[in-house]
């Protein structure tokens, strides 16, 4: 392997990564709803988008803190969003469901209005 070649791929990172798993899944989307229910989607993106290079800093505090936060909190499902966030798309997939929620919310906005709109005509 010659010296060009090995520099080229000197500090890729494998991003070859198991999908999401159903736990996973249905913890961001819980996560997820509670910030598009308080109409924070917006600085939640911001935030997430941010933050990207200190996400698995993150992560790892989490799982320093895990001892403390069990005490008064779901250990399990704290645990699993330490996991979660350790993956390179966490971000993704946490901005693109912030996303779709609000984008959901808005739609069922704009349909509650026109019904009331059409009924008191």
């Amino acid at each position: 392997m010659s010296l060009k070649s090995w520099l080229k791929h000197a500090f890729a990172v494998d991003t070859d990564t198991a999908p999401p798993t159903e736990e996973e899944l249905v913890l961001v989307e819980r996560l997820c709803q509670e910030v598009v229910r308080r109409h924070m989607t917006l600085p939640a993106v911001t935030l997430l988008q941010s933050a990207r290079p200190l996400n698995y800093l993150g992560s790892q505090l989490m799982q320093f803190f895990l001892p403390f936060v069990s005490a008064v909190t779901n250990a399990d499902e704290y645990a699993i969003m330490a996991k979660f966030l350790e993956r390179r798309d966490s971000v993704d997939i946490l901005c693109d469901t912030l996303e779709r929620l609000d984008g959901q919310a808005e739609q069922r906005k704009k349909d509650n209005t026109a019904s009331a709109s059409e009924e008191s005509a």
